[in-house]
């Protein structure tokens, strides 16, 4: 894995809203990701030093994105833009991540067809597992894309 990009070069999203630090693992139906909690990420909670457990579907989503970064980069193409359609059954045994804790996040491909795409999620810390979920995700074609993006762009011109 040491030839792979880094994480960041495989999601897109910019500054501030990167919120997964590394790439551990990727395969064809997984990937594990992992986060340190501290006070560079935009939702730490600099008096509870901690960072809110409903941002745990963030992370498996950034975490999904590095997946399909990964697939889209072995075949030479730009990370995918893809859209986090809903979270399912999000449970969290903790109501926050605390600072210095390195979460795992996990997610596994249950099924992928044009497009949309499920994933099973966990986050752990030390091997405790603290929160999962369902990810339904959709990542549109470069046509589908721009369809959208020119759609909304003729919406915005019409008000």
């Amino acid at each position: 894995m040491t030839n792979i990009p880094h994480l960041h070069q495989l999601i897109p999203h910019d500054t501030p809203m990167v919120l997964v630090d590394e790439l551990i693992d990727v395969g064809e139906e997984h990937v594990h990701c992992q986060v340190n909690i501290n006070e560079n990420c935009i939702f730490f909670d600099p008096e509870t030093r901690s960072i809110s457990g409903h941002v745990g579907i963030e992370f498996m989503a950034q975490s999904v994105a590095g997946w399909a970064g990964y697939h889209a980069w072995k075949q030479g193409k730009p990370s995918p833009i893809g859209f986090l359609l809903g979270c399912r059954r999000y449970q969290a045994e903790c109501s926050a991540f605390n600072e210095g804790d390195l979460l795992d996040i996990y997610a596994e491909r249950l099924m992928e067809n044009n497009g949309m795409a499920v994933f099973i999620c966990r986050i752990e810390h030390q091997g405790a597992l603290l929160a999962t979920s369902q990810l339904n995700a959709f990542v549109p074609s470069p046509e589908q894309l721009d369809q959208m993006i020119g759609h909304s762009q003729e919406n915005r011109n019409l008000s």
